[in-house]
């Protein structure tokens, strides 16, 4: 895939980027272990101070980083821009609290092992290679960068090839905060050159964002290097509605779950099990929401869903309708893409599904809802769990038992109860299963990329 930017509003290629070549790459490599080697050793509060200048431009330039991923990737303006104001909002939680996060933890009674003084700190690992998707261009690399910068780790990215310029303005924007060169790094190279660069003994630990395939790739050479990596993989989250709920709510809330992003967000909403006493009622108003949205340019403020980042993303959509249709599937509203350029297709929502389609348990990266009937609590579970991902999930009931029930037994990283699933800095994010493994976020995900050593003073 050549690394270029293509708008997907219109088709069109708007500049394409030459890949590094072999000697550039190993510049950049050399300058990130160097780098690493004083950098660890500097301060949290000189961390900090470049991090929150990092943040400070990120606010000021808002608008104009907003308009970058909304070219590149076709998201709403309005969503571009809240994304680049949630960037400097982790950037900040990180400068805030990565000393307590990072502080040293002592025994309570050294005695008993032994000891004068035990405790365990964390240090830095080096140089972290970060593959990350186009979805969220920016804030899916800050979720990354803004606590690795601040353990004192340096940070190298492999950017989707469809972002390059926005992979390219967040290395500026690290450099501009302050932060000494070599500590935030963009590659411009296509996937086939990770694998170099995960074998390279200077580079340590790896993480990805992204889909299954690439995240058992890049586990696979990490493991044979053994080396550590975190996964961010796939979701096909559930969204349980309950008799109990609240049903104007739960509607809108599953309209806005699904369609955030075009559609294309891991912890989207993307199969709504209902109990058979509210179906209905909640199905009218569903299709009725997803039905009044408005499909169109990105940089309409009118618009409320934009095109598909890609063309052959669309495909693939596509083919998973269409396939679950062919199969017997009914689709109440969308189900195929408009007249005219761009990478566009309809709020969908689909039922009839049974369990030998593809769209049962593949992923469907697009504004596509499908639609279950559940008897009660046992088959909406038995449902929800029929899955190989284990991302995020929803349950919208008011039943106290019923809210205890899915805490306990959604397959999930994360239970979002009467809500839909949000990453906020504060809480740990990730998956099970197929989903992928290890946290971001919270100080779980700071934590990741250290080495917790154990310290014992006789």
């Amino acid at each position: 895939m050549a690394i270029a930017t293509i708008n997907p509003t219109t088709g069109e290629t708007v500049r394409t980027f030459p890949e590094l070549s072999e000697s550039e790459i190993e510049r950049k490599v050399g300058l990130a272990h160097k780098r690493w080697r004083t950098y660890r050793d500097t301060g949290f509060d000189e961390r900090a101070e470049w991090m929150r200048t990092g943040a400070d431009l990120l606010e000021q330039e808002a608008d104009a980083a907003a308009r970058l991923m909304t070219t590149e990737m076709g998201k709403t303006l309005a969503a571009a821009r809240g994304e680049a104001l949630k960037c400097a909002r982790g950037m900040r939680y990180y400068a805030d609290n990565a000393a307590e996060f990072l502080a040293d933890e002592p025994l309570a009674d050294p005695a008993a092992v032994g000891a004068r003084h035990a405790l365990s700190r964390y240090r830095p690992l080096g140089p972290v290679l970060a593959v990350m998707p186009w979805n969220f261009p920016m804030w899916q690399v800050m979720r990354f960068a803004a606590p690795a910068l601040m353990a004192g780790n340096v940070g190298l990215l492999k950017h989707a090839s469809n972002v390059p310029q926005c992979a390219l303005y967040l290395e500026d924007v690290f450099r501009r905060g302050g932060f000494p060169e070599g500590c935030f790094q963009t590659l411009l190279i296509s996937s086939g050159r990770v694998e170099a660069i995960l074998r390279d003994p200077r580079v340590v630990a790896a993480t990805l964002t992204g889909s299954e395939p690439a995240g058992r790739s890049v586990a696979a050479i990490c493991g044979d290097e053994v080396k550590h990596t975190v996964l961010e993989l796939g979701g096909s989250d559930p969204f349980v509605v309950m008799p109990s709920a609240d049903l104007d709510r739960a509607a809108e809330t599953a309209v806005d779950a699904r369609v955030q992003n075009n559609g294309q967000s891991c912890i989207a909403a993307k199969r709504f099990i209902v109990h058979s006493d509210v179906y209905d009622a909640f199905t009218d108003r569903f299709v009725a929401g997803m039905r009044a949205l408005t499909v169109g340019d990105p940089f309409d403020p009118a618009t409320d869903v934009g095109p598909l980042a890609t063309e052959r993303g669309r495909a693939a959509v596509e083919e998973l309708v269409d396939e679950a249709v062919a199969r017997g599937a009914k689709v109440l509203c969308g189900g195929r893409r408009p007249p005219g350029p761009g990478w566009f297709y309809p709020p969908t929502v689909i039922t009839g599904i049974t369990r030998d389609m593809r769209i049962f348990t593949e992923e469907v990266f697009g504004p596509v809802a499908t639609l279950f009937r559940a008897a009660d609590i046992e088959e909406a579970l038995e449902i929800a769990n029929a899955t190989t991902f284990g991302l995020g999930s929803n349950a919208w009931t008011r039943d106290e038992a019923e809210q205890d029930r899915f805490i306990s037994d959604l397959d999930a990283g994360q239970v979002f109860i009467n809500g839909k699933t949000v990453s906020y800095p504060d809480l740990p994010f990730g998956g099970v299963k197929h989903s992928g493994y290890g946290r971001e976020l919270s100080a779980h995900g700071i934590r990741e990329f250290c080495n917790l050593k154990t310290v014992w003073i006789g």
